[in-house]
């Protein structure tokens, strides 16, 4: 038995497969996981929408149909993915890592037909080759994103372990958005335009890198808490759903996911046309891009020692509220430089920088919690709910950021855009995050349950309630 975890560690439910500890090899491994995802994850999130209406031609309005669409269709493929996961055997290799080295190319190449465009074909060719190769994408990334998430809660049961993986996993992220966000403008605009073949280069050259960081993370990292057949519940749906309705951390974390990353989501999309039209400066997003990766540096060494004192829940809300009252700010002085802006948004960068380095570590939070009221440890179904409402958020930034671009009167067609759609655009970027920042702030603060404090007994809970 361990005495730390209260679970066994040879034919119980904690099993060492390669007698290692828990060490920097595991988070270094963690961190490719995301490395690899987010440069095809984050390339979709900040170029596709201007590759599909600047060089397909097709409307925003009917980007955000396909955005909504798709991502809806992920989010039941998320769901569909994970039970599937949970009801199979582990392998010698473990039970999710095997998933990310199996599916991780076919969702490459997908990833990489996205950006092929061919020549001279009509508009309802460009329209339908987006719809199906979007979706095959979004489908596949669900085979080899949910095994990745779902193998934090068995890497290590120690909940300050699992934080140091949340922040390299935001690590990985950052690295990837650093060098697209960075790089991929200067690469794919060519005289303010977006260049097809550019833009192709690009994606190929982050495939093979995005493989790279799969193999890495199947190589490096190690699953140590597994069930053993002969000991686990048999999958009974009817109790796994009766357990998510009494999961009180589990449904705020749910909402406050969904809603932060229909945010996130909006603001990528928003700001290509932002920089690339209110300011006349599409390379710019460089700039933002090399800032908000800094800013997650700059956090890095704080969260541990603030999460030690304050606890998760506290220095993410704080952070929210400081990015809610940055994004005010920006939507009243209007009269900002380009370089003026940037520096402004940074602090809000800053701000929401806390939340993203400690929303995986929430995730476990609530996988134990499931765990505690319901006694089925059910990783992949509750990891791939989570994932759920992060692809329902981003089908509705997805739908909404085309459907606002429209709105406001954005034409691919023209030249230089009204003066109203600027000032449209201007108060997508801003007042409307200010204001998602800070309902999330509220909902944290006030409704979701588990503190410092409570989280503390939540694992002293789980021990008990593991050893008895």
């Amino acid at each position: 038995m361990n005495p730390q975890t209260g679970l066994e560690t040879s034919k119980g439910l904690e099993t060492n497969l390669k007698n290692r500890a828990f060490g920097l090899r595991d988070q270094i491994g963690y961190l490719f996981g995301d490395f690899g995802n987010d440069f095809f994850f984050i390339l979709v999130s900040s170029f596709l929408m201007v590759f599909y209406t600047d060089v397909f031609g097709i409307s925003a309005a009917a980007v955000g149909g396909l955005f909504l669409i798709a991502r809806l269709w992920d989010a039941v493929a998320d769901v569909t993915w994970g039970r599937f996961i949970d009801t199979r055997k582990a392998s010698p290799k473990g039970k999710f890592r095997p998933w990310i080295f199996r599916m991780s190319f076919p969702l490459v190449v997908s990833g990489v037909f996205m950006f092929v465009h061919i020549p001279g074909m009509t508009n309802g060719f460009y329209l339908a080759y987006a719809f199906v190769t979007y979706i095959l994408w979004g489908t596949l990334y669900s085979t080899v994103n949910i095994p990745y998430g779902s193998m934090a809660s068995v890497i290590t049961s120690d909940p300050v372990e699992r934080t140091s993986l949340s922040t390299f996993r935001t690590l990985g992220s950052s690295l990837a958005g650093l060098i697209i966000n960075v790089v991929g403008p200067l690469i794919i605009f060519v005289d303010n335009k977006a260049d097809p073949n550019r833009i192709l280069l690009t994606a190929i050259i982050f495939g093979i890198l995005s493989i790279s960081c799969y193999l890495a993370c199947y190589s490096l990292s190690t699953e140590r808490v597994i069930a053993p057949e002969d000991k686990k519940e048999k999958t009974n749906l009817k109790a796994t759903l009766k357990g998510f309705t009494k999961n009180q951390p589990l449904i705020w974390i749910l909402i406050i996911s969904l809603t932060f990353m229909a945010c996130f989501m909006l603001i990528g999309a928003v700001n290509i046309y932002l920089f690339k039209d209110y300011f006349g400066s599409a390379t710019a997003l460089s700039l933002v891009g090399l800032i908000q990766t800094v800013t997650v540096f700059i956090a890095m060494p704080l969260v541990k020692p603030l999460v030690a004192r304050f606890g998760k829940k506290e220095i993410a809300a704080a952070g929210l509220l400081l990015s809610a009252a940055v994004y005010a700010l920006l939507y009243f002085i209007s009269d900002l430089s380009v370089n003026q802006f940037i520096g402004i948004m940074a602090v809000a960068q800053f701000g929401y920088a806390f939340f993203n380095l400690v929303i995986w570590a929430f995730v476990t939070d609530v996988i134990d919690y499931h765990e505690y009221i319901t006694g089925l440890r059910e990783d992949g179904t509750v990891y791939s709910v989570y994932s759920f409402a992060r692809k329902v958020g981003q089908a509705i930034a997805g739908g909404l950021g085309g459907f606002a671009i429209s709105a406001v009167g954005y034409n691919a067609t023209l030249k230089a855009q009204s003066s109203e759609t600027l000032h449209g655009i201007h108060t997508l970027a801003t007042l409307i995050p200010a204001a998602i920042f800070f309902l999330l702030f509220l909902i944290l603060v006030f409704l979701y349950p588990l503190n410092k404090k409570r989280t503390i007994q939540l694992t002293a809970d789980l021990v008990q309630k593991r050893s008895s």
